[in-house]
This record gives structure tokens, sequence and C-alpha cells, in this order.
């Protein structure tokens, strides 16, 4: 009898020891707050999940040598290493490229100009009467400046533009026509100048070599096309006064009076300009918890994302769009940290 209740116990012991092992195991348990192995549930209270579909998504961003594309890079490296969504940055044409990448779905969310993002909404300028509207507004990320770059020192206002040989960006695109309206401020026109129609990239290249005058960029300060070109030659940007932005503004209410610090480009002083916001987009079709993600890694990590535009992401920004629907799955962050944003 002894020997046989020994026997018993010694099972007893062997079972609890197995049954310990399978809890500690389970992905589930208390002891880790329910997130070992389980891939990180998104209502841990961190506001930040980590699940995801672990589809590709294809990141339209814009040249190599532009904002879009260094802070898209770092944007979906950071996505992409700590959710369960991938995001992998690829080089475009900008906004008007980004929004018919994925129209055609070779994209699935891309950067734009917040008033490109308008003008395909609405049919306008870039799209007239060809309307797409299969995208959704992600985030609004920092503001883009209107920079008028010139070597020429006698440059000083827009005025100063008129029979000079300008690049106002590549034919139709979204600094096209944000030149246009700069120009128009002054009472300018395309025909007053001499236009060229070339990437920023390729502007920057063409006032080094003296090809040009000046050249309208675009993109969030400081740029790197032009921050090499400071390096190289003196460097110039050209001011809007109140009076003209003021009437700018009366024409197209989406420009923001926006002030471009001294030294943000090497020994360049202080300029005064317009600025449009820098915006992430998204087909309607991707998944709510890619976008979750996306947005949710985003915000609650700003410090440890190393780009200098992080600086720049604030939440009441990021929430402010109100003329295009938010996606659902950044609705969801948005309205966890009480803000309300429109959805379709």
């Amino acid at each position: 009898m002894k020997k046989f209740l020994a026997l018993l116990m010694a099972m007893a012991m062997v079972l609890a020891m197995v049954a310990c092992g399978n809890t500690s195991n389970n992905g589930g348990s208390t002891d880790n707050g329910g997130a070992s192995n389980n891939g990180g549930s998104a209502d841990d209270g961190s506001g930040e999940g980590t699940t995801g579909t672990g589809k590709e998504l294809r990141f339209s961003t814009g040249s190599d040598q532009g904002t879009y594309y260094g802070f898209g890079t770092v944007l979906a490296q950071y996505v992409t290493s700590n959710t369960g969504t991938k995001v992998t940055a690829v080089v475009s044409n900008g906004s008007q490229d980004n929004i018919e990448q994925m129209s055609m779905n070779t994209a699935q969310m891309g950067f734009v100009q917040s008033d490109v993002m308008s003008y395909a909404y609405n049919g306008e300028r870039l799209f007239e009467g060809m309307p797409v509207t299969d995208f959704s507004t992600v985030a609004a990320l920092y503001m883009e400046q209107v920079q008028i770059v010139t070597c020429d020192p006698n440059i000083k206002s827009v005025a100063d533009l008129e029979g000079k040989n300008v690049s106002i960006g590549a034919s139709g695109s979204g600094v096209y026509y944000n030149a246009l309206d700069v120009l128009g401020a002054y009472g300018l026109t395309e025909e007053d100048i001499n236009p060229t129609f070339q990437d920023f990239g390729n502007s920057v290249d063409a006032l080094q070599d003296g090809k040009i005058d000046a050249a309208f960029v675009v993109a969030g300060a400081p740029t790197t096309a032009v921050t090499s070109l400071a390096t190289a030659k003196d460097v110039y940007l050209v001011s809007l006064d109140a009076e003209h932005i003021a009437a700018l503004q009366e024409t197209s209410p989406y420009y923001s009076e926006y002030t471009i610090p001294a030294d943000t480009y090497e020994g360049v002083a202080e300029a005064t300009t317009v600025a449009v916001g820098a915006v992430v987009i998204a087909r309607d079709d991707v998944a709510d918890e890619d976008i979750y993600n996306f947005v949710s890694s985003i915000f609650e990590n700003v410090d440890s994302i190393s780009h200098g535009k992080a600086a720049e992401l604030d939440l009441d920004f990021a929430a402010s769009v109100t003329n295009i629907p938010y996606h659902p799955g950044a609705a969801q962050y948005f309205t966890e940290k009480g803000y309300e944003v429109p959805v379709k």
C-alpha cells in the first residue's frame, strides 16, 4: 500500500509540473501581461498595436533627394520593425504620381501635399474632370514650405523673377501649381518668366551650374538638395510680404504663412513664405489594423524616430484634416486620443 501511495504522489507531481510549464509558455499568462508570444494586442494600454496582416504595403514617397523619401523611409522602417505591419518606402515623382499609383494599386500608401490631395478628391487642376476618391487620410505630419531658391542676391522679391529663368516644377506637378499661385499673387503669369519644368533635384543642379536664376522647391525645410547647394554656393531664399500672402490666401485658403528660420540652410537668412501640409494617405481597402499600427506606432514613439521632421509631429495637426475623410484605422487611434475626425 505504501508503494502504491508513493507512486500516486509521484504521478501527481509530474502532472503539476507539466501544467505549470504549459501556463508559462502559452503567451497569455498574467505574469507577463498577456503579451509575450501573442504578437502584442492593441488593448494593452499603450495606445499601440503590434498585430497586423503581414502584407507588404508599398509607401510611395518622392525624389530620393527630398524630405518625402528621407522621412518616409525612416517611418516605414520604424513601423516594420515595431509592429506586425510591413511598410516599404519607394521613390516616386511626388504627390500626383503617388495618388495615381495608389489608384492603380501599385502603391497602398503615399505622401501628398494637402492641396494636391484636394485637387484629386474634387477632380480639379491636376485631376480636372477625373476625380480620385478611393483613398483616405491617415495623418497630417508636417508643413511643406514653398521655397523660392536663388543664388542671385539681386532677386529679393517674387516681382524680381519677371524675365528670369525660373524652374517652376515638373510640368503639371503640385509644385507647378504652387508656383503659379505665388506668381499670380504678384500679378505675374507663366508668360512673364522664362519657365523650365524640373523636379527640385534637377532644379538645384541647374542653379549650381548657373543655367537658371531661381527655382520653386516645395518640400519640408531643410531639404537635402538645397542643403547640398548651400555648401557649394551662396544661397538665398526669396521672402513673400504680408500683403501678397493675404492676397494669395484669399484665392487659395489652403496656404498658411510660415517663417523658415535663419541658418536652416548654412548661412541663409530667415525667410517668410507660405506652406501646405504634408499628409499620408492610404487606399480605402488597406486593412484597418495596418493603418492603426502605422499611426499609433509613430505618434506613441515620436522621440524614438530618428529624423529631424519627427520633432514636428503633433496630434492636433495630425487630426486637423477636414476636407478628406480619415481611414477607419486612423480614426480609431485618433478617437482613442480624444479627437473627432471625419470618416466615410
